[in-house]
């Protein structure tokens, strides 16, 4: 009895301490959010930095500082090599905004509209009805329109992850012409353009990010092969294709929407052009949820009016816009999409 109990005591003590850790890992996220939006890890690129040195250059009280770093550091996200001097370690690295990785914006973002609307998912859970809408009187993509500066980030932040893994899957060897709709700052455009170099590019995308994906083009020299349109995958898409993507979008969106969005690239395509959508596929419903796909569900949940879908699901919408699945490369491991390609049925 006595051993017993002291197991029970011991798995206890355990998931106590696993519960704890999760509910202060918004603390953590949140002090990671406060050194990006400052601007420390671009302060400290190129080495250790006094905390005074630090607060002088981006505005922070030294005190409050020292406080946040040394906190930041006990779990392994700076290293202090002296008193009150502080270093990056590989992690915060990703914070910095000269990068390739960078993950900054993408910190802005999760700690600014996305951890306010976290922070009401109750009302979500009540309603059935994004927070986001509720905080900020109007649709996600609406306030984006207005706000140039968080569509900016949003933008920037979209980098972090443009091009799926999946994407060597998928036989471009005969394209032509590729049009990315709604394809962020040109991320997938950029890389499909430079591994294909006599294939040209099309991109579809809303002002900021076409602005973004205009300076990206043209650093990686492919601004003679790269078409930039401006403009919504609501109201026309580009015709011409031989093949087209729609990566991470139709998640964002209702069924009503993605079946417009799908509809618009039918009628844009001709004859012998193929569509690929690139997801993160909800398990079947009698199968164990992923634990990736089931957070980043969670994300539309309180922020957007779309969803993460089971393959099934995005085979019926597929089949509703006048196509036919041909094929599924899977996706393996975290944020790994699935890549489903179809044709004109």
């Amino acid at each position: 009895m006595t051993t017993a109990v002291a197991g029970t005591s011991v798995a206890g003590g355990f998931a106590r301490r696993k519960l704890l850790g999760i509910l202060s890992s918004s603390w953590v996220a949140q002090c990671c959010y406060a050194v990006a939006k400052l601007g420390v890890p671009d302060l400290l690129a190129d080495g250790p930095r006094s905390v005074d040195d630090l607060a002088a250059s981006c505005g922070a009280d030294p005190d409050a500082l020292a406080r946040l770093l040394r906190g930041m550091a006990s779990i392994g996200l700076f290293r202090r090599t002296a008193p009150r001097t502080y270093a990056l370690t590989s992690v915060t690295d990703c914070l910095r905004s000269d990068v390739p990785y960078s993950l900054r914006q993408m910190a802005v973002l999760d700690g600014e509209e996305v951890f306010r609307s976290f922070a009401d998912i109750l009302h979500t859970v009540r309603t059935g009805v994004p927070a986001f809408d509720m905080l900020y009187g109007e649709p996600f993509y609406d306030y984006l329109n207005g706000n140039h500066a968080v569509a900016a980030t949003f933008a920037e932040a979209m980098n972090a992850n443009q091009v799926p893994a999946t994407l060597p899957a998928c036989d471009l060897s005969d394209v032509d012409t590729l049009v990315d709709v709604g394809g962020g700052s040109g991320g997938l455009l950029t890389e499909v353009l430079t591994t294909h170099p006599l294939m040209r590019g099309v991109l579809l995308e809303l002002p900021e990010a076409i602005r973004q994906a205009g300076k990206r083009v043209v650093e990686a020299g492919l601004a003679g092969r790269a078409d930039l349109v401006e403009g919504s995958f609501f109201d026309e898409v580009p015709p011409g294709g031989d093949v087209y993507v729609l990566a991470r979008v139709l998640h964002n969106w209702s069924d009503e929407k993605a079946l417009l969005i799908l509809r618009g690239v039918r009628a844009a395509m001709t004859p012998g052009a193929r569509l690929i959508v690139f997801e993160q596929l909800l398990p079947e419903e009698d199968n164990a949820p992923d634990a990736a796909s089931g957070m980043v569900d969670l994300l539309m949940l309180v922020l957007l009016e779309g969803h993460d879908r089971t393959e099934h699901h995005y085979r019926r919408l597929l089949t509703e816009a006048g196509f036919a699945l041909d094929t599924v490369h899977h996706g393996t491991g975290p944020n790994a999409d699935s890549a489903l390609v179809a044709v004109a049925a």
